[in-house]
């Protein structure tokens, strides 16, 4: 089956398996390797990417169901060669032990922020149950939130200003 995708800003058109994942389209045929694949069940978040602005776990969703839709990765947040701010909060806060949830927890955290500009601790923890670190990194990880928080509630954007005007969703 022929899909057409837009993913990072560049349309795509390519010859997919019906039963392919998304998660793998975006890795093994598009090159983004940023989306990584944790479960293939749908419980971890590694693969959280956003479909048309709202969060997805990519390992639940079909190839060609994001036909002629867009998707952004982790790869797509940064912007005129500077990283999105939950990307600088993140680094900054030493969020991220092994580093494979990273991508997930930064794309749902956009979404969180979206939602809720200036979330509290208990909040964060709320926003993220469905995303997982193995590495237990949370409290670098709330400290990160509540930092890109404070970022981007100075610089006046919101976390959908900031990127690619993600709206606020819970990861499929």
């Amino acid at each position: 089956m022929r899909i057409t995708v837009t993913v990072d800003g560049v349309a795509y058109s390519d010859e997919v398996e019906p039963r392919a994942l998304l998660v793998h389209h975006l890795r093994e045929r598009l090159g983004k390797i940023g989306t990584v694949i944790g479960c293939d069940t749908g419980n971890c978040g590694s693969c959280t990417v956003h479909l048309d602005g709202r969060g997805v776990k990519s390992c639940a969703v079909l190839a060609v169901q994001a036909d002629g839709r867009e998707v952004t990765t982790v790869e797509g947040l940064a912007r005129d060669g500077r990283p999105h701010p939950v990307q600088e909060a993140f680094h900054d806060n030493h969020a991220l032990q092994c580093g494979f949830c990273t991508p997930g927890m930064i794309m749902r955290v956009v979404d969180l922020l979206a939602d809720d500009p200036d979330p509290d601790d208990d909040a964060v923890r709320h926003g993220l149950e469905g995303n997982l670190c193995r590495c237990t990194g949370y409290q670098n990880i709330v400290r990160a939130v509540r930092d890109a928080a404070a970022r981007l509630n100075a610089a006046g954007t919101g976390a959908a200003g900031a990127n690619t005007g993600a709206n606020a969703g819970d990861a499929a």
